[in-house]
C-alpha cells in the first residue's frame, strides 16, 4: 500500500507494514508497536490501522471522514487477497478483531470487539475451516456477547447470567466444559437479548459489523470511563484513539491453543526472570477479565516446548529493541505462535528504579536516559510506610503481589459504597472477585485493591500498578459474596462489610484487622539509615541512591525546605535541603507564646507596646539561633509575620461566652473584656485579604524591627561563636515598591546598629515575596528595592482566580475535576497559563531591573514534579518544598535539566 503522493490528501489509514513505533501521536502506541513488530519481521497477523486523525473528524463533526470507507475497503481487499478468506464468506471466512489503541496506554478503557465476520451463515464454514463445531460456536457467542455490549450497549450482566445459567444446567463452573450444543442455545439466548434490549437484531452483514465496531472504539474515547482515567493519569483529552483491524488468530481452537499476556521482566519488583499467565483453549480478553485463574508463563514450557521458546526469543528481542520492559500479548493458534501486541509495560515504583539501573549496567541505556525512566511520583511512593514483620497479624490468606504498598481501609464490595465512604473520609479496601474497567472510580477512592481471581496481568493488577494503588489479585482461598457484601477465608473466617482488612501489594498477604507499619527503608536512607532487612530492600535502595546521585550532579536547580524549627530543619537537611525558602516566622508564636501576641494587641500605648515587643525579642532570637546552628553554611529565608492578628486571639464566640458568664457572676473580666474589644477591632470580613504581611508591620510600629533585631542578633551571635549563618529577611504580601522601601529603610537601620553593637559585618539579604498579581506585574519596579523574589504561589494562585482555598477545594473543585475544567487542582500542580505566565514575566521584568537577582519559590507547587519542570524552564534558582518532598524536588530538578540538556543537543 503505497502512500499517498499529494500531502494536502489526508491519509487515514496505514498498512502494518508501512508505519513504525515513532508514529504512536498517528497510529497510536498499539498500531505503531503492531507495525514495529511487523518490520522486526516477528510472527503479527495482517492488518491495517486507522489514523486518530480520522478519529478526531468524527468527535469534532459526528462523521467519520469521507475518504475513510473507501480506504478501509481497499486494505480490506489487500488483507483477503494476503489470506485467502473473505470477511465473513460462509464457506472460508475471514474474522477480524477491531481493537483500540491511543497513543498512551489506557488498558480496558476503551473498546475492543473479537471475532467480527460471524453469522449465522459464516459459523458453519468456520467451523468446517477449524473441523471444529464447538470453537466456532464459542466464537460466535463471544462475538454477540462482546457486540451486543460494547456497540449496542447492552447490559453486560444479562450475558453473564445467561452463560451462568448454561453452565448451571449442565452442572459445569468453566464455560470451557459447554458443547457445541449448549454454545448453539446461548447464541440463540443471546440473539434474543439482543433483540430485547437493542430493539434489533444481531447484525449479520459482516461489514455492518466492521463499521458499527470501528464507530464503538471512536466513541469508547469519551466514554465515562476512558475520560475518568484520561484525568487520573493527565493524559490530554484531545488525542483521539486509532481503530486497528487485525486478521484473527484464535487461542480457543482446544489444548493446544491458549492466549496469554509475558513480561520481559517482572513488573512489580523489576527482577529478571520469567513472567506472565498463560490460559489454555481462551481468547485474550479471558486472561485481563480475570475471568478464569491462569498458569504462570513458565508452565508453557511443559505445555508448547517450541512456543515457549520462540516466544523467549521474541522477548529477548524486543526487550534489546526498545531497551525497556516490554509487555506482550500472544495467542498460540495450534501450536503457532503469533504476536498481538507489544508496549512499554507499565510498572512498580520499586521496578521503575531497578530496572533503570539494570538496563545501564547492561550497556542498554545512559544515566541520563535511566533518569527519565523514573519520577517523582514514584519516589514518593517508595516512601510511604510498610507494614511491621514483627507485628502480631492473623493472616487470612494469600494472593498475587500485583502492585506493592501497605494498604489498611474498610472492607468494601463495590465501586459505589468505595466513592461515598472514601468521601466521607474513610479509608476502604476494595474486594471484588475480579475488577472491569467499570470498577475504575472505586478503585481511585479505594486505598488498596483485592480480588480472588486474575493474575499479575488482570485488569486489577495492570490499572493498579499504572496508579500506584496497592493491589493483591488472584487470592483464590476467599470466597468473595458481592451480593451479600462479605467474603470468607479459610478457616471459617468471615470478613462483612465495614469490617478492617489489611493487604501487603508487595508479598501478596492479606490480614483481618489494621497492621502497623514502619518507616520505608527509602526513608531511612535519605534520613542517612541504610536498611539493614531483606536484600531486596538493599538492591532498591542502592537503585534510588544511584539515581538520585546522578540526578544531583545534573540539576540546575536548587532544592530548600519549608521548615519553621531547627528539628525540622536538621531532617530537611538530611533529606538533601540546601538551605531554607521558607520560614514562617508566625508559626512561632502559637503554644505558650501566644500571651505575648495578646499583650502586643492590647497595648494601649507605646511603651506597653514595646515592653510586649521587647519580651517577644530574646524568643524570637533563641529560635532564629537553633535554626542557623541546624543550616550552618546554608541560606536560611526567615518571612516576617505574614497572618492577621486575629488568628492568634480566641474565638470570637467563645470569648464573648467568657465575658457574659463573668459578668452575670460578678466575676472580675477586666483582661477577657479588653480583648474581646480587640477581637471586635481586628474583626474582618475577609482577613486573608485584610491586615496582614508588609501591611501589618506598617500600622503596629516596632513589630518588623524587632523580627529584623531578632534575626540579626542571632546572626551575630553565631558568627562569634564561629558559626556561617546565611540569613535572608523576606518581606511578605507587597503590593507597591513603596512598601518594601519603608520596611527595607527601617530594617537596614536596624541591622547597622547590630553590626556596630557586635563589631561583626552582617550579610542579610533583603528580599520579598511575590504573592499578589499586582506584585508581578509591577515586578521591574520592586527588583530595586528587592535582593532576591520568592514566589508565593499558594497565595498567587488564590488571588489570580479568586479562590478562597479554604472552600473552594471542598465546595466545588470536585465538579470542576469531574467536567474536565481542570485537568488537575491549580493548587496541586501550577496553572502554567495564568498563574505561571505571572511567575515568567515577573522573573524577567525583575532580573532585567537586577540582572544578579535571585529568584526562588516557596508555595506548595516547589514540591510538585510537573511544576518544578515550569520552574526549572522559567529560570529560578531554587524551589522549596516540606521536608519529605525534598527527594522528590531534588529528582525531578534533575530530570528537568537532562530533559532541556537532550532538547537542546537534538
Amino acid at each position: 500500500m503505497s502512500e499517498n503522493k499529494d500531502p494536502h490528501v489526508a491519509k487515514f489509514v496505514y498498512d502494518f507494514t508501512e508505519g513504525n513505533r515513532d508514529l504512536k501521536d498517528l497510529l497510536g502506541g498499539k498500531g505503531a508497536n503492531l507495525a514495529e513488530m511487523t518490520n522486526l519481521g516477528l510472527p503479527v497477523p495482517p492488518g491495517f490501522t486507522i489514523t486518530t486523525e480520522a478519529c478526531k473528524v468524527y468527535l469534532d463533526s459526528g462523521e467519520e471522514p469521507a475518504a475513510l470507507r473507501d480506504e478501509v475497503s481497499g486494505h480490506l481487499d489487500a488483507l483477503e487477497q494476503a489470506m485467502g478468506k473473505k470477511l465473513g464468506q460462509p464457506d472460508n471466512p475471514l474474522l477480524v478483531s477491531v481493537r483500540s489503541g491511543a497513543k498512551f496506554s489506557m488498558p480496558g478503557m476503551m473498546d475492543t470487539v473479537l471475532n467480527i465476520g460471524l453469522s449465522d451463515a459464516s459459523v458453519q464454514g468456520l467451523a468446517q475451516q477449524a473441523g471444529d463445531e464447538r470453537f466456532a460456536w464459542d466464537s460466535y457467542r463471544r462475538l454477540i456477547q462482546m457486540f451486543g455490549k460494547t456497540v449496542l450497549d447492552v447490559d453486560g450482566e444479562l450475558f453473564e447470567e445467561a452463560l451462568e445459567a448454561a453452565k448451571a444446567a449442565k452442572k459445569v463452573t468453566v464455560d470451557t466444559d459447554l458443547g457445541a450444543a449448549e454454545l448453539k442455545k446461548l447464541v440463540a439466548r443471546f440473539k434474543k437479548i439482543v433483540k430485547s434490549q437493542a430493539g434489533r437484531d444481531f447484525p449479520q452483514d459482516p461489514r455492518e459489523q466492521m463499521d458499527l465496531a470501528i464507530k464503538a472504539v471512536f466513541d469508547s474515547w469519551n466514554g465515562d470511563r476512558a475520560r475518568l482515567y484520561r484525568r487520573q493519569e493527565r493524559i490530554p483529552h484531545d488525542l483521539g484513539t486509532a481503530v486497528n483491524i487485525c486478521s484473527m488468530v484464535f487461542g480457543n481452537l482446544g489444548p493446544d491453543s491458549g492466549t496469554g499476556v509475558a513480561f520481559t521482566r517482572d513488573p512489580a519488583s523489576g527482577q529478571q526472570g520469567v513472567y506472565g499467565d498463560y490460559l489454555q483453549n481462551a481468547q485474550g480478553e479471558d486472561v485481563v477479565a480475570g475471568i478464569r485463574n491462569t498458569v504462570a508463563l513458565a508452565e508453557l514450557e511443559q505445555i508448547d516446548k517450541q512456543s515457549y521458546d520462540r516466544l523467549m526469543q521474541i522477548m529477548e528481542t524486543l526487550e534489546n529493541h526498545y531497551k525497556d520492559l516490554c509487555d506482550i500479548e500472544f495467542t498460540i493458534e495450534r501450536g503457532q505462535l503469533w504476536m498481538l501486541q507489544t508496549r512499554v509495560g507499565k510498572r512498580t515504583a520499586a521496578a521503575a528504579f531497578r530496572i533503570a539501573t539494570q538496563l545501564v549496567d547492561q550497556g542498554l541505556i545512559d544515566e541520563a536516559e535511566a533518569l527519565q525512566r523514573v519520577n517523582g511520583a514514584q519516589l514518593a511512593q517508595l516512601m510511604f510506610p510498610r507494614f511491621d514483620d514483627t507485628a502480631q497479624v492473623e493472616k487470612i490468606a494469600r494472593g498475587l503481589a500485583a502492585s506493592p504498598g501497605a494498604a489498611v481501609g474498610k472492607a468494601v464490595f463495590d465501586s459505589y459504597t468505595a466513592i461515598k465512604w472514601s468521601r466521607s473520609g474513610e479509608r476502604v479496601i476494595l474486594i471484588r472477585r475480579e475488577t472491569n474497567p467499570d470498577d475504575l472510580d472505586g478503585m481511585i477512592a479505594a486505598e488498596g485493591i483485592l480480588t480472588s481471581r486474575g493474575g499479575k496481568t488482570s485488569h486489577a493488577a495492570v490499572v493498579a500498578r499504572g496508579m500506584g494503588k496497592t493491589c493483591v489479585c488472584g487470592a483464590e482461598e476467599l470466597e468473595v459474596d458481592t451480593k451479600r457484601r462479605r467474603l470468607t477465608a479459610p478457616g471459617g473466617v468471615v470478613v462483612e462489610e465495614g469490617d478492617l482488612v489489611s493487604i501487603d501489594g508487595s508479598s501478596g498477604k492479606v490480614y483481618l484487622g489494621e497492621v502497623p507499619v514502619v518507616p520505608s527503608p527509602v526513608v531511612e536512607y535519605f534520613e542517612g539509615r541504610m536498611h539493614a532487612g531483606a536484600d531486596d530492600a538493599d538492591e532498591l535502595v542502592a537503585a534510588v541512591h544511584r539515581i538520585m546521585a546522578y540526578a544531583d550532579r545534573v540539576r540546575r536547580l536548587r532544592v530548600r525546605a519549608n521548615a519553621d524549627n531547627a528539628e525540622d530543619a536538621l531532617r530537611a537537611r538530611r533529606f538533601g535541603a540546601q538551605g531554607i525558602g521558607l520560614c514562617r516566622t508566625e508559626h512561632m508564636f502559637l503554644g505558650e507564646r501566644r500571651e505575648h501576641v495578646e499583650r502586643l494587641i492590647l497595648a494601649d500605648s507605646d511603651s506597653e507596646r514595646e515592653d510586649a515587643l521587647k519580651s517577644l525579642l530574646p524568643v524570637q532570637k533563641r529560635d532564629f539561633v537553633e535554626l542557623f546552628e541546624a543550616m550552618d553554611g546554608l541560606p536560611v529565608t526567615v518571612r516576617l509575620l505574614d497572618p492577621p492578628l486575629h488568628e492568634f486571639l480566641p474565638d470570637i464566640t467563645e470569648l464573648s461566652v467568657r465575658v457574659a458568664l463573668a459578668e452575670s457572676r460578678k466575676e472580675p473580666h477586666e483582661n477577657e473584656l479588653r480583648l474581646l474589644q480587640a477581637v471586635h477591632r481586628l474583626h474582618e470580613q475577609n482577613p486573608m485579604l485584610g491586615l496582614r504581611g508588609v501591611r501589618l508591620g506598617l500600622v503596629i510600629p516596632g513589630l518588623f524591627t524587632m523580627q529584623v533585631r531578632a534575626i540579626a542578633e542571632a546572626a551575630a551571635e553565631r558568627l562569634a561563636g564561629g558559626g556561617d549563618p546565611r540569613a535572608e529577611v523576606m518581606i511578605p504580601l507587597v503590593g507597591t515598591v513603596q512598601e518594601l522601601e519603608l520596611v527595607r529603610d527601617e530594617a537596614e537601620q536596624v541591622i547597622a546598629e547590630v553590626q556596630a553593637a557586635a563589631d561583626v559585618e552582617l550579610k542579610l539579604a533583603l528580599g520579598t515575596m511575590i504573592e499578589l498579581p499586582r506584585a508581578a506585574l509591577t515586578a521591574g519596579q520592586i527588583a530595586e528595592a528587592a535582593e532576591f523574589f520568592s514566589f508565593g504561589t499558594n497565595d498567587l494562585t488564590q488571588t489570580v482566580w479568586g479562590f478562597s482555598r479554604d472552600d473552594v477545594e471542598a465546595s466545588f473543585f470536585t465538579a470542576y475535576l469531574e467536567k474536565g475544567i481542570f485537568g488537575v487542582s491549580p493548587f496541586e500542580t501550577i496553572d502554567k497559563d495564568g498563574v505561571g505566565k505571572l511567575v515568567r514575566d515577573a522573573a524577567e521584568a525583575g532580573r532585567a531591573t537586577r540582572p544578579d537577582l535571585k529568584l526562588g519559590i516557596c508555595g506548595e507547587h516547589g514540591g510538585d514534579p510537573e511544576s518544578v519542570h515550569f520552574f526549572h524552564e522559567v529560570g529560578l534558582d531554587y524551589v522549596s518544598c516540606s521536608p519529605f518532598r525534598i527527594p522528590v524536588a531534588r529528582l525531578e530538578a534533575g530530570r528537568a535539566a537532562a530533559a532541556s540538556h537532550g532538547s537542546d543537543s537534538r
